[in-house]
């Protein structure tokens, strides 16, 4: 060091660093300690005011002071840029040391120049800014003083002849100048500083509190706004937070601290797309200049496809990138600070070896490493936080990127993907992305790093480092490879994610196969990940978006009043890549359903009733008017298309809210309105048996709601909208007829009269007050008329030829109807009374023993145990090489180079004993020293050490690594496997976000993070005892600064853990909602879009994002308040260390070895500190995620799985069912579902059940299936109790199809044949008996994909489909729920007689609401109130006209 001195100041060899000299402060230390070091202090705390976001709500004027201060500062970095000009010029021995302090200034004075800029437009505005700035920005007088003084009394400077050096001599007077104007436009007063408040967010009035923490309206801290820069750097401003978390009182995510304004999830979606407006924008013109074809070329029949794509990085480059890159600085300054460490224990090291060295120089050392490690932990820390918010930033962007493009993406281009795709793009894909942020900086700071070392190892050990470097260089083969095969896996395991979210396949680990040995393979990986994710989500987001101009015509048809009219129109379910097929070519079907020659206009007012075969293109037909099909010829216009239409869709669709919620869908309430909209649609009975009445919550979906309930708050939605058009897809198939009657006369036809209404049904028995209807079959219009003259043409349901004479009694049997209904409507679904679905719950407290010892049993015991011991063998087989070489250096006094530089090589790469043994025999060369019987024999136990610490570091890996992949399938399996069990009352009350957050984002931490970072954790403990026990036995006295230092490290822990565990908590369970909104989304697009409410759902999903981000931005600031404390500890301990081996050498009592050792270890301590405490509590975070598994692995409800009795394969032989007074209840305290039913069903018959909403026909399925367990009574099955039979004996021997088709995601064959047991001769003989033959030719056959939830088919086809199944089972008893609702009633006249001769000798139960499905059955059950009031032939029970089912049969054909 002091030669360094020396040649670097220019200075006497006996004195290398004087203080004083010639009567005045020496040139080196003025220029170091006077110049160099404010100046980088005045650097750095400028930089902490660069992200202040500016202010809009500023209502004065700025004063003059910020604009002098801001020329003041740009003056002061040219000056001293112009000073190293002419340094350059005049080539003095100082020469590198002046290039050094103006540089030093040139920066400092370039980052102030940029914070008073930002500063100006920002909160301080009003105010003279943070008074620090002022004190660094003056700080420089001294050395300019001083400078000053040493140039006058200097001849040169005062000669004219030399113009160079008179020109430093005017400088340093302007510098000088320009400070004190600097200092007097500081204290100009500022404008209404006294009378102005100063607001941060748009939304927050509260005034600022200048130079402190600002608080947001409900006292909630508004991030780092306003903080001071010492409240920044020690992230003082977050302490009200965690004494928050200390006091167990972070329960909500309102709780947690606001974003700040530039974070906030509105400013970061403004600012991403004004980024990708202007991307857009230079793309296209650049295309344009190469001749590329207009927008209207791009146009294929009203498709829109963008030109020119967004591409995502290029975007996010525009909006993040500037700040992002620029923080690499402060990185490489961290980093270059870290390398003095080494340096500065290599001059110590010489230090101490030499017995007559002045204590000076080791206080020199000291104090060195004391403001290197200082500095160089605040660089990273600012690094690693600011990097953290651009990454926030980033996130927020891209989520709601890609949740705008699913709302602006037709449905047909939305096809190819399917939900678990699209889930996964927000939530593990984005997540992927956004972790490249921390690590893209690594890329060009590893390789630096390396190249860095090798010089430093070249230094000392000469061509010696060609070893390490050829050993590196080996290893760059092996990355490719592995590379390679990680870039495999990750796009296998991406495509598993998005289908474990979707049916919960089970996944391996694959990232986490081989673990690093240092941080490369470990960066590699995560950018192969980034690269994978950022392919898959820039392929979503390259779809093309709906173009609604160019779909419509916006020329008004010629007759006048038209609200909607077709003219020639075709139009295509095919994917967007094939959109650019000519009319004439698509008009082939070619595997997609298509309409053709589409043409009808419509009148304003008119009710048009849409009807035909199931598959004809009834509901087609609805979503082309909606803009949701792609047209491929023809015009389509649609009277006043910019304010929406009001849908109600044929699969009805329900958000998870209350009923009000629903129904006013983000209008206003009106009273009035509202009421008539209750009435009309026959929901006013319903909400008045509801605690809640219309503020009672419903189900994701609406699964508490029967099927004819969710159809008619589908319509109630619809009707209270008020639009001017109303596409209503068969909301009649679902009720009953005297509901469906109600709905047509007072809804359709009473509260809509006036609206113009489009009707698809199969409904015919109600369209007779049509004005129009539509007769359709195979994607066509076949004829267009008035009732009379189409309705003839379809097949009618009977009718009672004397209703006139029974019209008195229908009207009474309606309102005694209507009053019973008053007493039961919702016993069928009760838990819609009772579960309330609120926010999802989190845990509290410290994560117990019971989770880790859930993960524990999870990797297996011995497996543990395994990997612990060859943790200890590695880290103890690294202490002890390390011991060795000290021990070795002790033993070889007289090659005193050798113990110097090899302590160097320690210091610098501490983790490759093995390098450095390999570098020794070649720097025993270097140095012409004969390899004695002595060195060989330390060279040799030396390298056996090394090699065995290498393979037991490899045994460790893979040992973890087959634990890690052992404890993910367990615990994927145990969750999978308690999910699929669970109640259906668990399905009923969860909804389905936060189960897809348990099997994405919380398994994803189980299956890749809470590996990574347990390895780490376990590393860092035992490297830790390795150290303190290395250290406390080469300085034993250090142990009396680690006590206490130890007692200040827990605490500090201890307090930040409460904190942290409580933010991933709220993290989790806001990340939920978000989950459940955009399934919800995806679900209800056509509704969504068709009523013009996208902009308010983009608003709801910003502010679910707005909540979780608050939650991940304090759960970052925490971990980095935490971590400048610890290193804060590290920078004591190295500081102590380094004194207690200076007083040692004073003393003449030192093992240089030792302390060498002991100080190289102390050097990591910082980083060791942080890192133990930050894995730790990234485990303990990471482990919520095995805790909310766990809980679902254990907590909820299951069904009982095993039964008591065992009965024969053959059961049931005949299929008799019997229920002895049967009692259903859903929840003590409620009506019961099935009151004391008995019934005897003989085996063989056919039996129809039919009854109001809420009488008990669904439940009575339910308790046959065992969904629901009964209270009492019995449920027999050929004489045999099914209680006590195991469940998947019991349902694989019964067969049912349900009101709502339920298919796979997979082809044809697999739906109708899951097990592969029927030849394809079966297959497609039962497709001819549901006449779906022809539209499974169409699909392209057997193999054809039917789609996500078979949406390739309409809902009656999927119902078809289900019945196919079922035909093909040989199940004794076939349960039918209203399966045939959908089908037109030729096409259901002709399935019942299938059903009748497939099923002649097995047991069906039918519930239908139309009443002419069920007349040809043997018996019907007529249920009321969860009784069987009557229960006989047909024929009989329509004989007797008191009996219900004759009440029911005239009113169904009134």
């Amino acid at each position: 060091m002091a030669q360094f001195f020396e040649e670097f100041c220019h200075t006497d060899g006996s004195d290398p660093f004087p203080i004083w000299q010639n009567k005045t402060i020496s040139s080196c230390f003025n220029k170091l300690m006077l110049n160099s070091l404010p100046h980088g202090l005045l650097a750095i705390t400028s930089a902490c005011y660069l992200n202040i976001p500016r202010c809009s709500r500023i209502t004065s004027s700025t004063s003059y002071g910020w604009g002098i201060r801001i020329v003041v500062a740009f003056l002061m970095a040219v000056l001293f840029v112009l000073d190293v000009v002419i340094v350059g010029l005049l080539h003095l021995p100082t020469m590198y040391l002046d290039i050094l302090a103006d540089g030093c200034a040139t920066l400092g004075w370039s980052v102030h120049f940029m914070s008073l800029v930002v500063l100006q437009k920002s909160v301080y505005s009003a105010t003279r800014g943070p008074v620090c700035l002022l004190i660094l920005a003056i700080m420089p007088v001294f050395t300019l003083t001083v400078t000053m003084v040493s140039y006058c009394q200097d001849s040169i400077c005062l000669d004219i002849s030399q113009p160079f050096s008179v020109m430093r001599l005017t400088l340093v007077a302007s510098q000088l100048f320009l400070l004190f104007v600097y200092f007097l436009a500081f204290a100009v007063p500022c404008q209404a500083e006294h009378v102005e408040l100063i607001s941060v967010n748009d939304s927050d009035q509260t005034p600022l509190i200048p130079g402190g923490v600002h608080f947001g309206q409900d006292g909630q801290i508004v991030g780092d706004d306003g903080a001071t820069w010492l409240s920044r750097i020690f992230y003082l401003w977050l302490n009200p937070l965690m004494k928050r978390g200390q006091n167990m009182e972070l329960e909500r995510p309102s709780d947690v601290c606001l974003l700040p304004c530039h974070l906030q999830t509105r400013v970061v979606r403004q600012n991403f797309d004004r980024c990708c407006g202007k991307s857009r924008h230079e793309e296209v013109a650049f295309e344009d200049e190469a001749g590329h074809r207009r927008r209207e070329d791009l146009c294929k029949d009203g498709v829109f496809r963008e030109r020119s794509e967004i591409r995502l990085l290029p975007v996010l480059h525009k909006a993040f990138g500037l700040k992002y890159y620029l923080l690499g600085v402060v990185k490489l300054l961290g980093n270059m600070l870290g390398f003095a460490g080494p340096l500065l224990l290599s001059s110590l090291v010489a230090f101490m070896e030499d017995s007559q060295a002045p204590i000076s120089q080791g206080l020199w050392c000291s104090l060195g490493l004391f403001t290197s490690t200082l500095l160089s932990a605040v660089l990273r820390n600012i690094f690693t936080f600011e990097v953290s918010k651009v990454s926030l930033s980033a996130r927020a962007a891209v989520i709601s990127a890609i949740y705008r493009k699913a709302l602006r993406v037709s449905s047909t281009t939305l096809a190819q993907f399917n939900l678990g795709e699209i889930v996964n793009f927000m939530s593990t894909d984005t997540d992927r992305l956004v972790n490249f942020f921390n690590n893209f900086h690594d890329i060009w700071n590893l390789p630096l790093q390396f190249a860095v070392t090798l010089y430093l190892f070249y230094v000392e050990v000469g061509v010696a480092f060609l070893g390490g470097l050829g050993f590196a260089l080996l290893l760059i083969p092996l990355n490719k490879v592995i590379a390679t095969r990680i870039m495999k896996n990750n796009k296998d395991m991406l495509q598993s994610k998005d289908s474990r979210v979707k049916v919960f396949t089970t996944l391996a680990l694959v990232g986490m196969l081989i673990l690093p040995l240092n941080n490369f393979p470990w960066i590699l990986n995560s950018t192969i990940e980034a690269k994978v994710s950022l392919d898959r989500i820039q392929c979503f987001l390259r779809l093309s978006d709906q173009d609604m101009d160019m779909y419509y015509s916006s020329a008004p048809p010629e007759e006048p009043l038209i609200a909607v009219q077709l003219k020639n129109s075709s139009f295509s379910w095919r994917g967007a890549d094939n959109t650019n097929l000519a009319p004439s070519e698509a008009s082939s079907p070619d595997g997609t359903f298509l309409l053709h020659n589409i043409s009808f206009a419509i009148k304003e007012g008119s009710l048009v009733a849409v009807v035909g075969k199931v598959g004809c293109g009834k509901s087609s037909l609805l979503a082309a008017i909606a803009g949701e099909l792609i047209r491929c010829g023809g015009v389509v216009y649609v009277q006043g298309r910019e304010n929406g239409f009001a849908m109600a869709a044929q699969e009805p669709w329900i958000q998870h809210g209350s009923v009000r919620d629903n129904i006013l869908f983000g209008k206003e309430y009106n009273s009035h309105f509202y009421q008539s909209v209750i009435e009309a649609c026959a929901l006013t009975e319903d909400l008045n048996i509801l605690p809640g009445g219309d503020r009672t919550e419903v189900g994701p979906n609406g699964v508490t709601l029967s099927g004819g309930q969710k159809a008619r708050l589908a319509l109630a939605r619809a009707v209270y909208m008020e639009k001017d058009i109303y596409l209503l897809d068969d909301p009649l198939a679902a009720v009953d007829a005297d509901v469906a009657k109600h709905l047509l006369e007072k809804c359709l036809m009473g509260i809509l009269k006036n609206k113009t209404r489009i009707l698809c049904t199969h409904r015919i028995e109600f369209l007779d007050k049509a004005d129009i209807v539509v007769l359709m079959d195979n994607g066509m219009i076949v004829k267009i008329g008035s009732p009379n003259k189409i309705l003839p043409e379809v097949e009618p349901v009977p009718k009672n030829r004397n209703k006139n004479d029974n019209k008195k009694e229908n009207d009474g049997v309606n309102r005694e109807l209507e009053q019973k209904q008053d007493e039961d409507e919702f016993c069928e679904q009760p838990s819609l009374i009772h579960c309330v679905m609120g926010e999802e719950q989190k845990q509290t407290g410290v994560v117990t023993c019971r989770v880790y010892r859930s993960y524990w049993l999870a990797v297996g015991g011995v497996l543990g145990f395994t990997i612990l011991f060859f943790l200890f063998l590695m880290q103890a087989s690294k202490n002890i090489s390390d011991w060795w070489l000290a021990h070795w250096i002790t033993n070889i006094k007289n090659n005193e180079n050798f113990t110097h530089r090899d302590l160097l090589l320690h210091s610098l790469s501490p983790s490759m004993p093995l390098l450095q043994a390999m570098m020794s025999p070649n720097h025993f060369s270097n140095q012409n020293v004969n390899v004695t019987g002595q060195l060989e024999f330390y060279l040799t136990v030396y390298v056996s050490i090394a090699a065995a610490n290498s393979v037991f570091t490899i045994i460790r890996a893979f040992v973890f690594a087959y634990g890690a992949i052992c404890a993910a399938t367990v615990i994927h399996n145990r969750l999978l496997d308690r999910v699929l069990k669970a109640t259906v009352t668990f399905f009923d009350s969860t909804p389905l976000g936060q189960i897809i957050n348990r099997f994405s984002s919380d398994l994803y931490s189980v299956d890749d993070m809470l590996p990574f970072v347990l390895n780490i954790l376990l590393a860092n403990i035992f490297g830790l005892l390795g150290m303190i026990v290395m250290m406390s036995y080469g300085l034993p006295w250090i142990l009396l600064l680690l006590l206490p230092l130890g007692v200040l490290y827990y605490k500090i822990q201890h307090f930040y853990r409460h904190t942290s565990r409580e933010l991933k908590r709220l993290y989790a369970i806001t990340l939920s909602p978000i989950y459940t909104h955009f399934s919800e989304t995806l679900t209800g697009l056509c509704t969504i879009r068709a009523s013009c409410s996208s902009l308010r759902f983009e608003e709801e999903n910003e502010s679910r994002l707005e909540r979780n981000q608050r939650c991940l931005f304090a759960g970052n600031a925490a971990m980095q308040w935490l971590d400048i404390r610890l290193q804060m500890i590290g920078v004591l301990v190295v500081t102590g260390l380094s004194v207690i081996a200076i007083i040692q050498h004073q003393a003449k009592s030192i093992d240089t070895g030792l302390v060498g050792l002991s100080l190289s270890y102390a050097l990591s301590i910082t980083g060791l500190l942080s890192g133990l405490i930050f894995s730790f509590t990234q485990m303990e975070t990471q482990m919520i995620s095995v805790e909310r598994t766990e809980e679902y692995s254990t907590d909820i409800p299951a069904e009982p799985q095993h039964g008591s009795l065992e009965v024969s394969s053959l059961w049931p032989e005949h299929g008799q069912v019997e229920f002895q007074k049967a009692v259903l209840v859903y929840r003590s305290g409620l009506p019961n579902a099935l009151d004391e039913l008995s019934v005897v069903i003989q085996a063989g018959e056919k039996v129809g059940v039919v009854g109001r909403t809420g009488s008990g026909k669904s439940t009575m399925f339910l308790a046959l299936f065992r969904m629901l367990e009964l209270s009492s009574g019995k449920i027999l099955v050929d004489k045999v109790d099914i209680s006590k039979m195991g469940l998947e004996q019991l349902r694989s021997k019964l067969a049912i199809i349900p009101q709502d088709p339920f298919l796979f995601s997979g082809t044809v064959r697999e739906n109708l044949d899951p097990c592969g047991i029927h030849s394809d001769a079966q297959l497609l003989d039962v497709l001819e008996q549901c006449h779906l033959m022809q539209a499974v030719n169409r699909m392209g056959g057997l193999n054809a994909e039917v789609g996500e939830k078979g949406k390739s088919l309409s809902v009656g086809q999927r119902q078809l489909l289900c019945l196919a199944r079922a035909l093909l089972t040989q199940a004794k008893i076939l349960c039918i729920d209203e399966a045939t609702a959908s089908v037109d009633q030729q096409t259901d006249k002709l399935l019942q007689q299938t059903i009748r001769e497939k099923f002649k000798d097995r047991t069906v139960l039918t519930i239908a609401h139309r009443i002419n499905t069920i007349m040809d059955s043997d018996k019907v059950l007529v249920m009321h109130a969860g009784k069987a009031v009557e229960f006989d032939t047909p024929e009989v029970l329509m004989q007797r006209e008191d009996s219900i089912f004759y009440k029911l049969i005239h009113v169904h054909s009134e």
